[in-house]
């Protein structure tokens, strides 16, 4: 069955219209900035647990007494 030419013509209009859209809004979500900020909320959001925070308080003091112990040999 034979289709309209006009009408072919509007539905590769609304497919490129909705192909572009659909571009924009994956451009957007994959925008190195908003993943940056992603990643800075993730980190933030872990670091409010307090296993991992006092974790690293330790972490970061045993480094400091095996530089000072390091220095003072």
């Amino acid at each position: 069955m034979a289709r309209d030419p006009d009408t072919i013509q509007r539905e590769i209009e609304q497919a490129r219209d909705a192909l572009a859209d659909s571009l924009d809004a994956l451009g957007e979500r994959a925008h190195p900035k908003r993943l940056v900020d992603a990643g800075r909320e993730s980190v933030q959001e872990q670091l409010t647990d307090p296993r991992i925070r006092y974790g690293l308080m330790a972490v970061g003091a045993l480094i400091a007494v095996a530089m000072i112990r390091r220095l003072f040999r």
